[in-house]
C-alpha cells in the first residue's frame, strides 16, 4: 500500500489551506459538505490525524470517526427530514477511492429517491445553506 500523502485535498482542508463548508468538528474529527453532493446534505467525515483509509486506520481513528458518523447521521435525518442514510466508504483506487485520506460519505435519503450522478459541482449558496441547516440542527438537537 502507498504511503499517506500530506498534501491531499483533505489534509489541506484540515490545515486551513483550502476552504470547506464546515459543519462540525471535535478533537478528533472534521465534518464538511461534499462539494459534489449526490443528495441534499451529503457530508464527509474525516479524522484529523493522517490516515490513508480503513486499511491503515488505527482502532482509535475508526472509533472516533464512526462515532461522528453516527452523530451526523442522526442530525442529517432531522435536518433534511430524511427517511434513511446511505454511508459510503472506499479503499484504494481499485475500491473507488479518489482522495487518499480516510473519509465516510453520509447521504441523507428519502423514500423512492435516487442519488445524483457523481462529479457535478453544487451551487456554493446551496452548500452554505445545507451546512448552516446542519449546524442549527446540532445546536438544538
Amino acid at each position: 500500500m502507498a504511503h499517506y500523502d500530506p498534501n491531499n485535498i483533505f489534509a489541506k482542508i484540515l490545515r486551513g489551506e483550502l476552504p470547506a463548508y464546515r459543519v462540525y468538528e471535535d478533537d478528533d474529527t472534521l465534518v464538511f459538505m461534499d462539494i459534489m453532493p449526490r443528495s441534499d446534505g451529503h457530508m464527509l467525515v474525516i479524522p484529523k490525524t493522517p490516515c490513508r483509509n480503513v486499511l491503515d486506520a488505527s482502532p482509535a481513528q475508526l472509533a472516533s470517526v464512526l462515532a461522528t458518523v453516527q452523530k451526523m447521521s442522526h442530525a442529517a435525518m432531522q435536518a433534511f427530514d430524511a427517511q434513511g442514510i446511505t454511508l459510503q466508504q472506499f479503499n484504494e483506487e481499485a475500491g473507488g477511492q479518489e482522495v487518499f485520506h480516510l473519509h465516510f460519505h453520509i447521504l441523507p435519503r428519502h423514500d423512492g429517491d435516487t442519488v445524483r450522478p457523481p462529479g457535478e459541482m453544487a451551487d456554493p449558496a446551496v452548500l452554505q445553506a445545507h451546512a448552516e441547516k446542519m449546524r442549527a440542527t446540532l445546536e438544538i438537537g
